[in-house]
């Protein structure tokens, strides 16, 4: 292309960085002369320089001269080489740098078909800003996905946050763009700026930045990581285990709030010392992605790729998560896939128009928490939060991903008014294209990453949300059960002179129970709001609501599920929860709330040690309510029984007063051992009990009695003396 064959407005659009391809003027460009020779024209963008020239590797200069608006032309023989740029201008020294226009694409075609197909399963690796050798040059490559703009340019430190002279190319009908600038690294602060289809330009965060500035500064961040992991044993056996076979406790953790003032790196040694005396077997951090509102709790994410830079880098999470899984501990995170906030700095109207968020308000605008709602319809979207996912799998090692109001996702009328949405295809409520992209986004993690759990937060009665999607199914792991934990703590709350009449909220969820691969959630959900902190739900004096916790956790372990307790709850939290401030870890100066922390640490080591308590939490034949012969309203007993023949009877008197000479058909005859009693006086109680055992003798043709003491507001755990043995799983 010679200077004649350039048009005036080309010229313009060029040097105003308006140009949707800058490629085809910029840069080398070889063409035959009349008489068959290549040569080769160089051009670059320098308005207000004196001298231009281009530096070739030999040392060799051809200088420049300029054509129009402050673009400078020269032609060598040949075809094109390498050459950087030299510039001076009045007044200044000479500076000597890469041209961004001599190179070819960084996204190859193949990348740039799988996007467009929506079906790129490392979409970070090819889309956001990645440091990169192209040519000989090193420099970072960036692209992006805005098929809208009319223009994109990279804005940042490197050009005092003035695109003009960092336009990048388009792709075509993907509506991808990209550029590579050389030159830039690690750490380099940047933004799009995007030319809408009304001429408006507006400045963008990068949705697939891997960082970011800290908030409230918006800016995205150049990053890579240097992190050596050393998770590898952890890994190998989390990919051939079955985690609904195998025990699992969670404690849930507000990073910000635990104890105040610790980053990542600051986190690891004290929180894998606690999480292990307490014995739980997994850590769930609540959201961790970038957000710009603390006071959300993560749960309005603008930076899916990012890790919050509250706390530390992208690499000081590794080492979190890498330290977790060395010391035995599972990490889940909580992923926020079924909204966004509207902040214009991030993903709402990106390129001037809907393209994350649905179009239609009716679909794509959540008017209770005022956030926009993924267009899972559309393939790149839906590429967009898969590949997220996988993401967190591979770059972050993350065991689970705890999926944020799946309720909100499966259906249309979510919240909303007759008129205020559209019906499916079907005419149904259903939000088809979000059940396809749940569908996809589980099978493909589970696919790619054996192992690791997808859990839902699902609060309906929506049919199979952990059924295999090759049978019609959802895909998740395991569902929370939010029924069990309205109708449990409903009943907790209540005067234990009352719960006789109210036995239904506890035991109902023994009808569910085995519909799902559930887990039981005592959520920080639970103990904001004004709801009260757990201790501080229960009835009576302090004695009494710490028995009655005791008790109700006790029962929850002893329930088909699996387990997860909000943080602080496990020594006794008073105060309700703020993200403001952290928890009240003086109160373990009172010996009560020590005696709390170490009952939890003994009901998590004993629950891992019996397979029947979580072997099979998905199978309902490991599973009686037991009860005869002395019915009573207040107590709750049950059997649960592993695949090797061992047996938990698990007893619960939610009745203020003493069961002395309660008599229960127990499952075999012989001593039973009464692995656990939360009225044992080391944690707090009063001491009572059955010294360590109860003996059932037959009577008649009838299963075997034993008379046994209920201790007022407990629970105990039996288990057969001659059971055989089940080796204990050990999670570090």
């Amino acid at each position: 292309m010679s200077s004649i064959d350039v048009t005036s407005t080309e010229w313009e659009a060029v040097a105003s960085g308006t140009h949707h391809a800058p490629h085809a003027v910029l840069g080398s460009h070889p063409e035959k002369d009349a008489a068959g020779r290549t040569v080769t024209t160089i051009r670059v963008r320098r308005p207000l320089a004196s001298t231009v020239a281009a530096v070739f590797a030999d040392g060799k200069r051809a200088p420049l001269s300029h054509v129009a608006h402050g673009i400078w032309e020269a032609r060598h023989d040949g075809p094109p080489v390498p050459y950087r740029i030299a510039t001076a201008y009045q007044d200044g020294e000479e500076t000597i740098e890469g041209d961004p226009y001599r190179h070819l694409p960084t996204l190859g075609e193949l990348d740039v078909h799988l996007i467009a197909e929506g079906r790129h399963e490392r979409l970070w690796a090819v889309l956001g800003a990645h440091p990169r050798t192209v040519s000989g040059e090193e420099g970072v490559a960036f692209a992006v996905w805005a098929p809208n703009a009319t223009a994109v340019r990279v804005v940042g430190d490197h050009n005092g946050w003035n695109g003009e002279a960092h336009a990048m190319r388009s792709m075509g009908i993907s509506g991808l763009w990209e550029l590579f600038i050389p030159g830039l690294a690690v750490g380099t602060r940047y933004k799009y700026e995007i030319r809408t289809r009304t001429g408006a330009w507006v400045f963008k965060a990068d949705p697939m930045a891997e960082a970011a500035e800290v908030p409230p500064a918006t800016a995205s961040v150049v990053t890579a990581s240097s992190h050596r992991w050393g998770d590898a044993a952890w890994l190998t056996r989390r990919a051939t285990t079955s985690a609904v076979a195998q025990p699992l406790s969670v404690y849930e953790v507000h990073v910000g709030s635990w104890r105040g003032g610790l980053g990542y790196r600051d986190l690891a040694e004290p929180l894998i010392e606690h999480v292990t005396a307490a014995g739980f077997t997994h850590v769930e951090f609540m959201p961790l992605a970038e957000h710009p509102f603390g006071g959300s709790w993560g749960y309005q994410v603008s930076g899916y790729y990012a890790p919050t830079s509250r706390f530390g880098t992208p690499d000081d999470l590794r080492y979190l998560i890498d330290r977790l899984h060395q010391a035995g501990i599972g990490v889940i995170m909580d992923w926020v896939p079924g909204h966004f906030p509207k902040d214009a700095f991030a993903l709402a109207k990106f390129d001037g128009q809907a393209l994350y968020e649905h179009p239609d308000p009716r679909r794509g605008e959540h008017q209770d928490w005022g956030t926009l709602i993924f267009d899972y319809g559309r393939p790149e979207v839906r590429n967009f939060l898969v590949a997220n996912a996988l993401y967190w799998f591979e770059e972050f090692h993350v065991d689970g991903l705890r999926v944020d109001a799946v309720a909100s996702m499966l259906y249309l009328d979510y919240s909303r008014r007759e008129g205020e949405w559209e019906p499916n295809i079907h005419g149904g409520r259903e939000n088809l294209e979000a059940i396809r992209f749940l569908q996809e986004v589980n099978a493909t993690s589970y696919r790619l990453h054996p192992g690791v759990m997808m859990i839902a937060e699902e609060s309906t009665s929506f049919p199979g949300v952990t059924a295999p999607t090759s049978h019609a199914g959802l895909g998740f792991g395991f569902k929370w059960n939010m029924g069990w934990m309205n109708d449990s703590l409903q009943y907790i709350q209540r005067d234990p002179l009352h719960r006789a009449h109210h036995e239904g909220e506890m035991t109902f969820s023994f009808v569910y129970a085995f519909s799902e691969n559930y887990l039981l959630p005592i959520s920080h959900d639970e103990v904001v709001h004004g709801k009260g902190s757990l201790v501080n739900k229960m009835p009576g004096d302090h004695w009494h609501k710490l028995a009655n916790v005791r008790a109700y956790l006790a029962y929850m372990w002893g329930h088909p599920g699996k387990n997860l307790l909000f943080m602080g709850q496990e020594f006794g939290q008073l105060a309700e929860w703020s993200e403001s401030r952290e928890l009240d870890w003086w109160l373990l100066e009172q010996p009560s709330h020590a005696q709390l922390q170490e009952f939890v640490g003994v009901l998590n080591r004993t629950y891992r040690a019996q397979a029947p308590l979580w072997q099979r939490d998905n199978d309902g034949g490991s599973f009686t309510r037991i009860g005869a012969p002395s019915w009573d309203p207040s107590v709750i007993a049950f059997e649960r029984r592993d695949a090797n023949g061992g047996r938990i009877v698990i007893i619960s008197n939610f009745a203020g007063v003493e069961r002395g000479g309660y008599r229960l058909a127990l499952p075999l005859e012989g001593v039973w051992n009464e692995i656990l009693n939360t009225d044992a006086s080391e944690y707090g109680g009063r001491g009572s009990g059955n010294l360590g055992m109860v003996v059932a003798h037959a009577e008649g043709e009838g299963a075997p009695v034993a008379t046994m003491t209920l201790p007022a507001l407990s629970t105990i755990w039996l288990r057969h003396q001659n059971d055989p043995h089940v080796p204990t799983v050990n999670h570090g």
